[in-house]
């Protein structure tokens, strides 16, 4: 009789550790969603390990953009634009927190489209730089990152005269001058909103002193952009569906954009996967990280395929931490991190 009580005991035991165990899958299921990593090129191996995880760091959101890493907080921030809020998430938190709202259009009043923030940046100072939707300018916040406030500057909002249409994504070179893209995604009615002044959608250089320069208008919808190491050469995307390419130009020594290329035309892709070239970064090596048609690129520096990192959502821009050893994604209502090798 005691042994027959012991030994129903031990199977008691037995199936609580199991259903336990179940339980605790599931909870670990229920933090990532699918990845499926498309390998091209054998190299890619080097760059992420065939068992890594998209791991769900928040979701629930409208649709995400800029993603940015700040090291020295252990932090990431990043855009979630029809809500018009910046949200801010710290490792080992189990949710991210509201940073800033508002973040991209401060006006009175209510409008639709995309008014939110969406590229974010910091300069040279550790100022958080906001590319604004909906006031149709580069931004500075004027707070520090530690005590956040909705209040900005304005470091540039027109050309000519005219205000932008709607700064998208923004990068410093290593000399403080600003590049910028300005697509017509903020406006409200897109390119048939009265509003839009500037008969094209263009890439501009601020320069450090004060002087705007237009560096293209000949980009139909210029979008993610990102210089390779050395800064000589700066990758652009081109969200448009009529020609989803990545172009790479040469930098000139007074910081113009020449010799421009296709880096990669994924027009083929476009024909059976979701998505266009939009967000990108580059790390230390060349290695180009880009939203695009199916998921995540990987490109080596000469603009070779290496890989795809495809999450069944729309992917649209990547952030990497400094160590280059986690990849932060926005992907729709999901913004997830992914562990490289």
């Amino acid at each position: 009789m005691n042994s027959i009580y012991h030994l129903l005991i031990t199977i008691a035991l037995l199936f609580g550790f199991l259903a336990c165990a179940s339980k605790s899958e599931k909870e670990e299921l229920a933090k990532t969603i699918p990845l499926e990593i498309e390998k091209f090129h054998p190299s890619l191996d080097k760059i992420i390990g065939k068992n890594a995880k998209a791991q769900v760091i928040g979701s629930g959101y409208e649709w995400t953009e800029g993603p940015l890493w700040l090291e020295s907080k252990q932090m990431l921030l990043f855009s979630e634009i029809p809500a018009n809020k910046i949200h801010a998430w710290k490792e080992g938190a189990n949710s991210p927190d509201v940073y800033l709202d508002p973040a991209g259009f401060t006006g009175t009043g209510s409008r639709g489209g995309e008014l939110g923030s969406n590229g974010l940046i910091l300069d040279s100072e550790g100022n958080l730089v906001i590319c604004q939707h909906g006031d149709r300018r580069i931004a500075r916040m004027m707070a520090n990152l530690e005590t956040p406030e909705a209040r900005y500057e304005t470091i540039i909002g027109k050309y000519m005269d005219m205000p932008f249409n709607s700064p998208n994504d923004a990068v410093y070179d290593a000399q403080g001058n600003l590049y910028f893209t300005d697509p017509p995604y903020g406006l409200e009615y897109n390119m048939d909103d009265p509003k839009k002044e500037l008969p094209f959608q263009g890439v501009y250089l601020f320069t450090e002193e004060g002087n705007l320069e237009l560096l293209l208008d000949s980009i139909s919808r210029p979008n993610g952009l990102a210089f390779a190491p050395g800064g000589e050469q700066i990758i652009l995307a081109n969200s448009d569906p009529e020609k989803p390419v990545w172009y790479l130009y040469e930098v000139s020594s007074t910081g113009l954009l020449e010799n421009g290329r296709v880096f990669y035309d994924a027009s083929e892709e476009l024909k059976t996967d979701k998505g266009l070239p939009d967000g990108l970064k580059i790390n230390s090596k060349g290695i180009v990280f880009a939203t695009g048609p199916g998921g995540i690129w990987v490109f080596d520096p000469q603009g070779i395929p290496l890989g795809r990192l495809k999450l069944n959502q729309l992917t649209s821009n990547v952030a990497l931490n400094d160590k280059e050893t986690t990849l932060f994604v926005t992907a729709d209502s999901y913004v997830v991190k992914i562990e490289l090798q």
